[in-house]
């Protein structure tokens, strides 16, 4: 699980759906209970009632009189019933409402004896019945021992009871949902400074901040502020790390450019040579170092089209001997993230070689592309229309010190720099063939659109 918020939610939310689970059956538990003591007590009160309306009839049997024609007792089918048995499993009296509905009052019990059973009616449904023994004192002294019953349908105690769990899962269902809904909208409020500190983090990585912001939280005040004396000391040390370097290059030109004038005689052309090859190797080792790259923090975003239009116009002037045409196709909009001395030296470089090596033609092209990591990254194309290289001269191009043509001046680090460079910004070169029939260089850069 990716997201602290939702880690705390789905957390949150399975306890409250246990506590109020734990509260539901409780409270489904003693529902039923007061329920089931409700029923006993309604029961009692209508053998109360059955026992004390009883009288014998003319033959001598008890019978409970009713006292109104139209009481449940004396409907068919009414769900509440009534029995009364002498001695056999037969009752001698049973109400009307029991015609069709209810045939086994249960077995006879002894005076003093008090039962509580269910029983099934003839449509199959379930009947709670309270039987009481009593033994009954008539005329002259006769004596014989009855068993009371009375039984109720269940049906509207089972609908109560569904009605109860209905509302109460309900309740809690809606209550549970407008709950979750309201730590929901609590966290966002609560984590929104967390999440404006990713963006601005984000922000930072992609060029669009200097540094965060300073409205924040006690809790993450420190963090912030360490975050952005790491930024300044890391743009510090850059900065300091590459003026020393630039001193050093500078310290070493003197001796070289003495050796150089000083060589004569017939190894003076040696010399020379392999002093210019020294001075380029130790300024791509410069370069290579000062090179800021993926381990910069802070990076800042460089616009493309207006460094590429000052390499077109420093390199028509440079190579005013010839007649081609350098064409740019960069969208405005399009962003290098990382530093301007790398993209001008890395597109200068390849800028450089295409009018060297072209006939007529060069076109520098750019555009924004998604990266693997759901990102955005920079496409450079550079391509010419020139003899182009070889696809097996290709390895070896990107070689420090390869040159495939010894022909035309150079030193042959041009494209090993530029692999270099692109290396350390976690990025990628491919040679290729262009349309254009020479050579072409695919680059894929941090990059981001304005």
């Amino acid at each position: 699980m990716r997201s602290f918020s939702q880690r705390l939610l789905i957390s949150v939310s399975l306890l409250l759906v246990l506590s109020f689970g734990v509260m539901v059956a409780v409270l489904d538990e003693r529902f039923r209970a007061v329920s089931a003591t409700a029923l006993h007590d309604l029961l009692d009160a209508q053998m109360v009632a059955l026992v004390t309306s009883a009288d014998p009839d003319e033959t001598g049997n008890v019978v409970p009189r009713l006292a109104n024609a139209e009481s449940r007792l004396a409907t068919p089918g009414s769900g509440l019933y009534a029995a009364v048995r002498s001695g056999t499993s037969q009752p001698s009296w049973r109400s009307p409402s029991s015609e069709g509905s209810l045939v086994d009052f249960g077995p006879p019990l002894q005076p003093g004896q008090r039962e509580f059973r269910y029983l099934t009616d003839l449509q199959g449904n379930r009947i709670a019945a309270v039987s009481r023994g009593l033994r009954w004192e008539g005329d002259h002294d006769v004596v014989d021992d009855l068993t009371f019953t009375v039984a109720t349908d269940l049906a509207a105690y089972n609908q109560q009871l569904q009605d109860f769990r209905r509302g109460l899962l309900g309740g809690f269902g809606a209550m549970t949902a407008l709950l979750l809904l309201a730590l929901a909208g609590l966290l966002r409020w609560a984590l929104a400074p967390l999440r404006r500190l990713a963006l601005q983090i984000r922000e930072v990585e992609h060029g669009g901040r200097d540094q965060l912001g300073d409205r924040w939280p006690i809790e993450l005040r420190g963090v912030v502020g360490n975050l952005n004396t790491l930024l300044a000391g890391e743009r510090t040390r850059i900065a300091r790390y590459r003026t020393t370097l630039g001193n050093l290059a500078h310290s070493l030109k003197t001796p070289l450019a003495v050796l150089r004038s000083t060589a004569g005689g017939a190894a003076g052309p040696l010399v020379n040579e392999q002093v210019d090859r020294m001075s380029a190797i130790v300024e791509h080792q410069l370069q290579r170092a000062a090179t800021s790259g993926g381990t910069s923090v802070g990076r800042q975003a460089v616009d493309v089209l207006p460094l590429g239009q000052d390499l077109r116009a420093t390199l028509l002037r440079v190579h005013g001997y010839k007649d081609f045409a350098l064409e740019l196709a960069i969208p405005a909009q399009v962003q290098f993230v990382g530093d301007r001395n790398d993209l001008t030296e890395t597109l200068g470089n390849l800028m450089d070689n295409a009018a060297k090596w072209c006939r007529a033609q060069v076109r520098v092209s750019a555009a924004i592309a998604r990266s693997t990591d759901n990102g955005s990254c920079l496409l450079l194309s550079v391509e010419d229309d020139g003899p182009g290289i070889a696809p097996a001269d290709r390895t070896r191009a990107m070689e420090r010190g390869a040159r495939i043509d010894e022909h035309v001046p150079g030193h042959g680090l041009g494209l090993a720099m530029v692999r270099d460079m692109v290396e350390l910004y976690g990025g990628s070169i491919e040679l290729s063939e262009s349309a254009l029939g020479g050579a072409r260089v695919d680059l894929r850069l941090p990059g981001r659109m304005r």
